[in-house]
């Protein structure tokens, strides 16, 4: 099965030749894809008798394993070190000070019941607190002072 191992002598310099992550697919597409180098010689075992078909089939099937694990590899190597790359050139300078930010308003409504409070304890009303509300006003009539 010489056509095979060709073929892997071939397509593994060839991942090793492989630059970058989009090189690494290129080889990809042209060993495992549709029509790629591998599908090809897949496609010639229908042709052959049951005893060569297997031992082409199983040669073939390593061969498979072996660029894809070969090209997993060198996948993982080639993206580490555009990420090495990319954090050597983004850098960030921790040591400038926060963007201001807003402390927040009152919402309205809150706002509308603090000044409802307001007048209406100016009126003679106080507040309360119960285990049913939260805040209730009574109107508690002034204490009468002895003449």
């Amino acid at each position: 099965m010489t056509n095979a191992e060709n073929l892997r002598n071939e397509l593994m310099s060839a991942i090793a030749a492989a630059g970058s992550t989009d090189a690494l697919e290129a080889v990809r597409l042209q060993a495992l894809g549709k029509k790629g180098s591998i599908t090809q010689l897949m496609k010639t075992l229908g042709g052959m008798d049951p005893d060569a078909r297997r031992e082409a089939g199983q040669a073939i099937n390593t061969l498979k394993s072996d660029v894809a694990g070969a090209i997993d590899a060198r996948k993982a190597d080639l993206e580490g070190g555009e990420l090495d790359i990319r954090l050597m050139a983004e850098k960030i300078d921790v040591t400038l000070p926060e963007r201001p930010q807003d402390d927040g308003r009152v919402h309205p409504i809150s706002q509308v019941i603090d000044e409802m409070t307001a007048i209406f304890c100016e009126m003679g009303f106080s507040v309360a607190e119960g285990p049913e509300y939260k805040k209730d006003l009574l109107y508690l009539p002034p204490p009468k002072h002895p003449p």
